[in-house]
């Protein structure tokens, strides 16, 4: 870890971080910014460590107008990134109702960074999540139920509508970017939604993590991100094996696609049910739950004679040696 003297700790680990993400980067890169400890922290350091790479940096704060005084906030926030010589702007989205309010923030502000890097002619965003938020989406997946997939939690490089999203601070704690403030002198704002107990991550920041913590010893959010980055390649691989497997079994049908029967029979169930689910979610833009996947399976490994299985968005059926699966 970087450390000359005089330069505290959380600052040198941060921007460790941050030239070790912008090393992988040719082009400008905008930066995530809302005024917490954590994008603050980042902004800074992207600040001292573009210029040295010989990058065009720029923060971008999102104001979702969901708390009286949000302009105010989010003017701040950007004045404070330009006394860091980063400029800045800000940007008004209107978040939708559907969803929730954390679903609906959060594709608003990813709408809104995307439109920003585009018009920016901008190669990457950087966002502020760190191992603490990396920790709690695992476990947020755990208690859903979730797939390997999802438990793969956020990736630290990967590519959105053309714009890489990069995520240097996922193995930084968030105690070491409210230090990093705290040494730089860097006002932070602190989003009262942070303590609404509306909201699960919140709950789960509160109650669940410092009881794990409590119970299980020290260590437990860096374990919860190691299983993370371990399920992410695990998902890689799988891809990789998907994409080679579907060339060979799968074929255009009408209104929608054919599998071969003996073609999945032959996978064992992990990659059988992963392709159930990839050739659904391509073709029709919709997630099977893994009820609904195991009941296409059954048309493969247990048919009996039974009938079309109404999915969302289509409907899976056994037509001799290959289940179709078409618009409803």
């Amino acid at each position: 870890m970087e450390h000359r003297p005089g330069l505290d700790p959380a600052v040198a680990e941060i921007r460790l971080a941050v030239r070790q993400a912008l090393a992988t980067v040719s082009g400008p890169v905008l930066v995530g910014l809302s005024g917490g400890a954590d994008s603050l922290a980042l902004a800074a350091a992207v600040a001292f460590e573009a210029p040295k790479a010989g990058l065009v940096a720029t923060a971008v704060v999102i104001d979702h107008d969901l708390q009286e005084g949000s302009a105010v906030v989010a003017a701040r926030a950007a004045t404070v990134a330009e006394g860091l010589d980063l400029p800045a702007h800000v940007v008004r989205v209107h978040v939708a109702d559907a969803g929730g309010p954390e679903s609906a923030a959060r594709d608003a502000r990813r709408a809104a960074l995307l439109d920003a890097a585009r018009a920016a002619d901008a190669e990457a965003v950087l966002l502020a999540h760190t191992l603490d938020d990396q920790a709690e989406t695992v476990l947020i997946g755990l208690a859903r139920g979730s797939g390997a997939a999802s438990l793969g939690g956020m990736s630290p490089d990967r590519e959105e509508d053309g714009i890489r999203i990069l995520r240097p601070l996922l193995g930084v704690r968030r105690r070491v970017t409210r230090a990093a403030c705290a040494a730089q002198g860097l006002p932070v704002w602190e989003d009262p939604h942070n303590l609404d107990r509306r909201f699960l991550r919140v709950r789960v920041r509160q109650d669940v993590m410092p009881v794990l913590e409590d119970e299980l010893g020290p260590g437990v959010a860096e374990a919860l991100a190691r299983t993370s980055d371990q399920l992410r390649e695990d998902a890689a691989a799988f891809a990789d094996m998907i994409d080679e497997t579907i060339e060979d079994i799968v074929e255009h049908a009408e209104a929608g696609i054919a599998v071969s029967v003996p073609a999945l029979a032959a996978n064992p169930p992990a990659l059988r049910h992963r392709i159930i689910r990839h050739v659904v979610a391509s073709e029709f833009g919709e997630s099977l739950t893994r009820a609904q996947t195991l009941e296409v399976a059954r048309l493969v490994t247990d048919w009996r004679g039974q009938g079309p299985i109404d999915l969302p968005g289509c409907r899976a059926a056994r037509t001799g040696d290959r289940v179709v699966i078409s618009a409803q």
